[in-house]
């Protein structure tokens, strides 16, 4: 069993090829570029590389969110387009969550988190269990300080992950003290391997009703809400 794996969410740009026993190859790229144009061309040489045709895969995964508005919508939509051309299942994964893999060995809590701008992160609680990350609290859209103080009453030791810990370090240092963690630097890139490895037993998704998950909605989006007088889910 061949399974594509489609990563866009964020800055870091991954396809990957995988089967149930090993990664065959990885495309990654950690850089702020235009990733409707380069997704395509990665994918294609990712597959003409490991000598396979788009035939020969057997499922499609992608990284469903949240993150980069765009970047999700894009991954999203080669995924479906791919999946339903090929007639082959589709499955979505959290983007967080194949962050949080990289936690395995880690003896305590999981935060994965991505920067969503004005003091705010896209972060969930993981713990890593027999090799699968195991949702300890749902992925959300938070102030980092209201998150720290969440997770200093959890009173156990958490490994954050992810580029965007910088922008946050002294805020879960100040809260946590000892008990935060931070990953390396190796281990801040999602991985679209993990990603094709935690989407084989996933459930097979409908490829025309499968929708993106933003978290939070756009601020084009909830203004209008807000005109119209509806609630949003900011």
């Amino acid at each position: 069993m061949k399974i594509l794996a489609i990563d866009t969410s964020n800055d870091v740009l991954g396809v990957g090829l995988v089967d149930e026993t090993k990664v065959i190859g990885e495309y990654i790229t950690n850089l702020k570029k235009n990733h409707s144009i380069r997704v395509m061309p990665a994918i294609e040489r990712l597959l003409a590389d490991c000598e396979t045709k788009p035939s020969d895969l057997d499922k499609i995964v992608v990284a469903g969110g949240p993150g980069s508005y765009t970047g999700v919508r894009i991954g999203v939509t080669i995924a479906k387009t791919m999946a339903w051309s090929l007639g082959i299942p589709l499955s979505g994964v959290s983007s967080l969550a194949v962050l949080a893999a990289a936690g395995r060995y880690f003896p305590g809590l999981v935060s994965p988190l991505f920067d969503a701008r004005r003091g705010l992160i896209y972060t969930g609680l993981y713990r890593v269990k027999d090799q699968e990350p195991v949702i300890i609290k749902e992925d959300q859209n938070i102030p980092a300080a209201e998150w720290a103080e969440i997770l200093k009453d959890t009173g156990e030791p958490v490994l954050f992950v992810g580029n965007d810990i910088k922008l946050h370090r002294e805020t879960f240092r100040t809260a946590l003290g000892e008990r935060a963690h931070f990953a390396a630097v190796g281990e801040f890139n999602p991985r679209p391997g993990e990603l094709g490895l935690l989407g084989i037993s996933r459930p097979e998704k409908n490829v025309h009703t499968f929708t993106p998950n933003y978290i939070r909605l756009v601020e084009a989006e909830a203004k209008w809400l807000e005109r119209q007088g509806k609630v949003t889910n900011d």
